[in-house]
């Protein structure tokens, strides 16, 4: 990341973008026309940066809601520094809470659900790394809080490992009176010492699944996945 400047101190390298973000902003990029206009929400701003793509791709009114106030700062900083400032809002505070009340035409999420219990890895607070010893201590209540915060018409946009359950999160989704399929999935590498970390039951029932072993190397399959108004 950057250093000290005249804009602000540097970015916290927890926050750092990860391949997570990365795919989950190619996704948005591919349906630019339907972020055009809109108003977004973010769960789990980070540093901003999913935010600051929307907002480059025309979105109208930009909010993020994070838990941790460096994250807030970062948000606030970038996307200050990238001209979209008077357009952004940003609330330190649990899930939903900050947004009670409010619906969004489009809601992206980059939830912390890898399948272990809250530690920090590899420069990451645990808040931004950890899912609980079955991944989904943040994905689930972000599923069923969706469909009271998304405008008539809306999506939601969310990255996804493959073996946290996707099935029970078409479930929950459809409970709620949404659908959801899958928009892009690719391969993440997963370091030795995340996978060390990895709750037992899930390496044991997801290896040579969507687990893949090639010598010490480990890649993960990880979805991104859309989530709006059930056909019909």
């Amino acid at each position: 990341m950057t250093g000290a400047s005249e804009a602000g101190p540097p970015i916290v390298p927890v926050l750092r973008p990860s391949e997570y973000t990365a795919a989950l902003i190619q996704a948005l990029q591919a349906s630019r026309d339907r972020v055009r206009g809109a108003r977004v929400l973010e769960i789990g701003s980070g540093s901003g940066i999913v935010l600051a793509a929307l907002g480059a791709m025309g979105a109208a009114a930009l909010c993020g809601v994070d838990i941790e106030p460096d994250a807030v700062s970062a948000g606030r900083r970038l996307l200050g520094e990238c001209g979209l400032g008077t357009m952004a809002e940003f609330h330190r505070g649990d899930m939903w809470l900050p947004v009670a009340g409010r619906r969004f035409d489009l809601i992206v999420a980059n939830l912390p659900h890898f399948p272990m219990e809250p530690v920090p890895v590899a420069g990451r607070l645990s808040t931004w790394s950890s899912g609980g010893a079955d991944g989904r201590w943040l994905l689930d209540p972000f599923l069923e809080g969706l469909s009271v915060h998304l405008a008539p018409g809306g999506r939601a946009v969310l990255s996804h490992n493959a073996f946290v359950g996707l099935d029970r999160s078409r479930d929950i989704a459809h409970d709620h009176g949404l659908s959801l399929r899958i928009v892009l999935t690719v391969l993440v590498y997963i370091a030795e010492q995340k996978l060390a970390r990895m709750t037992p039951d899930v390496l044991r029932a997801e290896e040579g699944r969507s687990l893949h072993r090639h010598g010490p190397y480990t890649f993960g399959e990880m979805h991104i996945v859309e989530i709006g108004a059930a056909a019909g």
